[in-house]
Order: C-alpha cells, then sequence, then structure tokens
C-alpha cells in the first residue's frame, strides 16, 4: 500500500528537490498543497480531500533577498512562520495525521557553553538562544511549542547547499557573489544528502526534534577553498569581521555547531560535513556549464 503524501512548499527550493525525490518512489502518491498556510480553511479542506497518511512542510517565509525582509515584514513573517505553522501542526494532529516540519537550526548562537571551534554542539532539548533577527525569534518560539505535538517530527536545517551549480538559495551561491564574507565554522545541511532521509523518517513515523546538519562545522574560507579547488582555480575572496558585517545588515546572523549524536544515532552513515562536502563539490564540478565563468562578487 502506497503512502498518501502532502506537500507543503513544493514551488520552493527544498520543497522542489523533495518533490523529485518523491516522485521517484514507487510507494508513495504526492501531492503538491495548494492551499496556503496562513488559509487555515483552507488548509483544513485540503487535508480533507487529500486524506495524506503524511504531511511535510516545507513551506515558510525566509524573505528575499535574505531574512533581513522580516525585519520590515514582521505580520506577514509571523502570519506564515509561527500562525501558519501551528496550525497546520493542530489540524494534522486532530487527524492523528504524521507531520514533517523542514524549520531551522539557526536559533542558537555560539556561548560560553558552547565556545565557537570546541566542538561542543547545542542539543536538541536546549533552549534557543539567539533572537538577533526577527526570523530566527519566530523560529526559535515555534520549535519549542511543536514539542507538544504528538504527530510532529521537527528537522533543524542550517545553511543548506546542494550539488546543482549556481541555485540562488544554495549557501555556496550566496558566499561565492559576496563582496566580503565572514570566516566561522558552522553546522550546515547537504540537502543531496539528508533529504532522502527525511522522507524515510517521515514514513517511519519518528517524532520530535532533530538537528538536520551533517556532523561537525566547517567555516566559510573552508567552503570556499574546496569552491576554488574543484569548480574556479581562480576564484578569490575577500574576508571581513563579524563586527563589520553587522554594520551592513539589518538582523544578526546566527552562527553555531548543532549536535547530530540524535540523529546519527539512527543513520549512523551520514558523512561528516567535510567529507560530504568534498563529495558535494565532486558532484557539483561534472555540472558545471560548459565556459560558465567565474562569479564576480556583488
Amino acid at each position: 500500500m502506497s503512502e498518501r503524501v502532502l506537500l507543503f512548499g513544493g514551488n520552493g527550493w527544498l520543497g522542489g528537490i523533495l518533490v523529485r525525490l518523491l516522485r521517484e518512489r514507487s510507494d508513495v502518491e504526492l501531492h503538491v498543497a495548494t492551499s496556503r498556510l496562513e488559509d487555515r480553511n483552507s488548509v483544513a479542506s485540503e487535508l480533507d480531500r487529500v486524506k495524506p497518511t503524511r504531511v511535510l512542510n516545507a513551506a515558510g517565509v525566509t524573505g528575499r533577498p535574505n531574512v533581513d525582509w522580516c525585519e520590515t515584514h514582521k505580520e506577514e513573517t509571523m502570519r506564515v512562520n509561527v500562525i501558519g505553522t501551528l496550525s497546520l501542526a493542530d489540524l494534522c494532529d486532530a487527524r492523528g495525521v504524521h507531520l514533517t516540519v523542514f524549520a531551522t537550526g539557526c536559533i542558537y548562537e555560539y556561548d560560553a557553553a558552547h565556545p565557537l571551534g570546541s566542538g561542543i554542539g547545542f542539543k536538541e532539548h536546549e533552549l534557543p538562544n539567539f533572537k538577533a533577527s526577527f526570523y530566527s525569534e519566530t523560529k526559535g518560539y515555534v520549535d519549542q511549542m511543536l514539542k507538544h505535538y504528538r504527530h510532529v517530527l521537527t528537522l533543524r536545517v542550517r545553511m543548506p547547499l546542494s550539488d546543482e551549480y549556481e541555485h540562488p538559495r544554495s549557501f555556496i551561491t550566496k558566499i561565492t557573489h559576496y563582496a566580503r564574507v565572514v570566516d566561522v565554522p558552522n553546522s550546515m545541511t547537504i540537502l543531496d544528502e539528508l533529504l532522502p532521509v527525511a522522507i524515510d523518517m517521515s514514513l517511519k513515523r519518528v517524532v520530535g526534534v532533530f538537528n538536520f546538519t551533517n556532523p561537525g562545522a566547517i567555516s566559510h574560507n573552508q567552503v570556499l577553498s574546496l569552491y576554488r579547488e574543484f569548480i574556479h582555480p581562480d576564484f578569490t575572496w575577500t574576508n571581513f569581521t563579524l563586527e563589520e558585517q553587522a554594520k551592513i545588515l539589518a538582523a544578526g546572523r546566527s552562527n553555531n555547531e548543532l549536535d547530530t549524536s540524535k540523529l546519527t544515532a539512527l543513520y549512523p552513515d551520514i558523512q561528516d560535513i567535510h567529507t560530504g562536502m568534498r563529495a558535494l563539490f565532486a558532484r557539483m564540478k561534472l555540472k558545471v556549464p560548459a565556459g560558465a565563468k567565474c562569479p564576480t562578487h556583488n
């Protein structure tokens, strides 16, 4: 018997990858939601019409061109990221339907108990400590509230990237086009490796909160060095400090390492971020169009 999966956010980057992966499976009947999270009645009607056995939520407001947008669009951000997400969880709970929420791990920042470079990552039970951006603040609230729903799996994604060349939403594309970058180690999510894991967790009805990143942390400079090694040998970049970065941003940015021991206890074959990143760039190298030019800095 195939699983009937209803996916919210199928038109987004992460959602688009999920659509492709789910359609490749013979045991899944995929339905891409047409209702919007902020319209509770419409979402309820779609749930009752499709009657899914699983729901995946990859929808949400992140802002364009970045999360600074949320600082001046707080009502829209809350309507989707807070009210809409909790409403979907509530509607699924009332119907006994398992829900997987693709959340964010950008709710922490390095502190005295988790010093930068120490390898001590934040665990799932620890309270969010980063509120320097409205986006992260709202995500932190929802993260804690979702814990009280019985059928919810929360996957904390961070700085998502894939082997797609020059995809505008990928962390790699973003930093290769920045005029200057900070050099801070962070936990990151290689979507090509972890999204199949997310689908497996959904189908197995795993519940609870999971830090959904590859084990370990990798710095911006290490990522850019791999980009230069595999993709454009003539690529260069310029660093600046976190203090200098703060002067050009409307909101702060989260930097942290997440503890992934809970995830790897279930999926021990997930590659550490350094091994996974080399594999990612090796795949990306095969996808670079002929004559592709080295990125210029904006």
